[in-house]
């Protein structure tokens, strides 16, 4: 299936900090979740792709069209929403949506008066007097609104309570079935990360360490318990091993090798999704 973001060999380097290289494609049809520790460059990559940030080397591509050389015309393919705004504290709601819907000529109003009324998002407000809460609702209506192929979301549900939280997942949901789309989201947030990704990016350290379909991802991480010993040589797919416990990250490997060698497992358990992300993390 053809990309709708590409990064070929992007890097970028600010103060100690290095992203990259990183050669990477998300294509259609996809919820992709960058996720990693504080400060492993996930704000920055959004900001790359966005051209925000401009890369030192490499090229970012949305819908084949070069963010350095085309002029701009790529961003009404993608709508952003970053964690924290630059410029929005002076203006109410009401100016922000009637500014920029004017850039967006796909503009939904009416989705955006719907979840206006549904989170009860305090229009007439300037931005800087809104609640935390009340300015992360705010972006999500001014970003889904826009109507475009992709969202970029950065912590979209951040200092949201629960039942907000679930509403902005829902409409993802809903977002993503009505046509062809595409979105990613940079979350700490494992419930979101558990509810609408596809696949997860791994960021660690400033690299991409790898990408993973979840749903794999989980099917292959488990947790055996052994009654017998165990050899002292790893077993294929061995992760670590704690006494008679093995946890592997090649399920299909190990129990491929225990079986031909006659080790008998008394139990056995999938892995946490969060605990996934941890050890792939360390």
């Amino acid at each position: 299936m053809h990309a709708w973001i590409s990064l070929k060999d992007v890097q970028k380097r600010i103060d100690e900090f290095s992203l990259g290289p990183i050669t990477i494609d998300f294509e259609p049809g996809t919820i992709t979740a960058l996720i990693g520790e504080n400060g492993s460059g996930k704000t920055t990559f959004c900001k790359m792709l966005m051209h925000l940030v401009k890369q030192d080397q490499g090229e970012v591509y949305v819908h084949d069209k070069n963010t350095r050389e085309d002029a701009d015309t790529w961003k009404q393919y993608i709508a952003y929403q970053p964690q924290k705004p630059i410029g929005y504290e002076v203006y109410t709601g009401s100016q922000l949506q009637t500014f920029i819907s004017t850039w967006y000529p796909n503009w939904d109003q009416e989705r955006f008066e719907q979840i206006v009324e549904d989170l009860n998002i305090p229009l007439q407000k300037k931005f800087s007097k809104m609640s935390e809460g009340a300015q992360q609702k705010l972006l999500f209506a001014l970003t889904i609104a826009r109507n475009t192929d992709i969202l970029l979301l950065d912590e979209p549900t951040a200092h949201l309570d629960i039942p907000s939280k679930r509403y902005v997942i829902d409409t993802l949901v809903e977002w993503m079935d009505e046509k062809e789309r595409m979105i990613i989201i940079s979350s700490h947030q494992i419930d979101d990360i558990k509810k609408l990704s596809d696949y997860l990016c791994v960021l660690h350290g400033g690299e991409v360490i790898g990408t993973f379909e979840k749903e794999t991802l989980q099917e292959s991480f488990k947790q055996y318990w052994f009654r017998d010993v165990l050899p002292s040589e790893p077993i294929p797919g061995e992760r670590m091993r704690q006494d008679n416990m093995i946890l592997s990250e090649n399920a299909a490997r190990t129990e491929a090798y225990c079986t031909e060698h006659g080790l008998a497992w008394e139990t056995e358990a999938h892995v946490d999704l969060e605990e996934i992300i941890t050890y792939l993390l360390e």
